[in-house]
């Protein structure tokens, strides 16, 4: 029997990368899933795919996470859609690394408003219905820069320990509740995240380096595992890196 049949999973950043992945991956273990993310061309495509090859149901909302009524009706839809929300991943996530003397303040506040924000009004449109249920699964998608800095990370590392702090405090407010809550930090993973980067001084020194990065089905393993072990168990943090060679 397949692990999470008949649970409802909403994905925010679905469109690629690890967020697709995460959708596939829970689909393959019999969850209904929510595809959310503003590219909704790429959505409808995901949804065909899972829809056909794993015999779950798969709707698109189109979702801006920095847009809290865009969250609120991505919850209310599902609701009132498919009856309920069982696991909600806060995986809609920026990357623009850049050093902090080259003043790209633009991209600070997109990071801000995607990967804190985001994040906020995601556990604003849905804790109440988990509260109500007295179940439900948060997985905040953080990052190995939420527990180690380095040059040009330095605010995007902020944003990221933002998300490791909340969901810290989320485990202790609702350990009681039926609510469980999970920080994913992955490391480098080969998504296109890197492709959005514009300072120039960042994109020189990684050309220097060489490492093999995860695949996004790594991380959306281990969104699963943590998604399903037994109702007493929860699985608070999960941080996966890759390796070098």
């Amino acid at each position: 029997m397949d692990q999470l049949t008949n649970k409802v999973a909403i994905i925010t950043g679905a469109s690629s990368g690890i967020g697709k992945a995460i959708a596939k991956e829970l689909a393959n273990k019999g969850a209904n899933v929510v595809l959310a993310a503003r590219r909704s061309e790429k959505l409808q495509q995901l949804a065909t795919t899972i829809q056909e090859k794993y015999a779950v149901k798969a709707i698109v909302i189109e979702s801006d996470v920095t847009n809290r009524s865009d969250v609120e009706n991505l919850v209310q839809q599902t609701k009132k859609d498919l009856g309920r929300v069982d696991i909600y991943v806060n995986n809609a996530g920026v990357m623009l690394l850049s050093f902090l003397k080259n003043d790209h303040i633009d991209e600070w506040e997109q990071m801000v408003d995607v990967n804190i924000k985001g994040v906020l009004y995601g556990i604003h449109a849905v804790l109440p219905t988990m509260i109500e249920q007295e179940a439900g699964h948060i997985v905040n998608v953080s990052s190995v820069a939420g527990h180690e800095v380095f040059p040009s990370s330095t605010v995007y590392s902020a944003t990221k320990y933002a998300v490791k702090a909340l969901s810290m405090g989320m485990e202790k407010e609702l350990s009681r509740s039926g609510v469980r809550v999970t920080n994913v930090s992955p490391g480098a993973v080969e998504t296109e995240l890197t492709e959005h980067i514009t300072d120039g001084d960042v994109i020189d020194m990684f050309k220097d380096r060489n490492m093999t990065p995860l695949e996004s089905d790594d991380i959306a393993s281990a969104v699963a595992y943590a998604l399903t072990q037994p109702e007493t168990v929860n699985v608070n943090e999960v941080i996966v890196r890759p390796m070098h060679k």
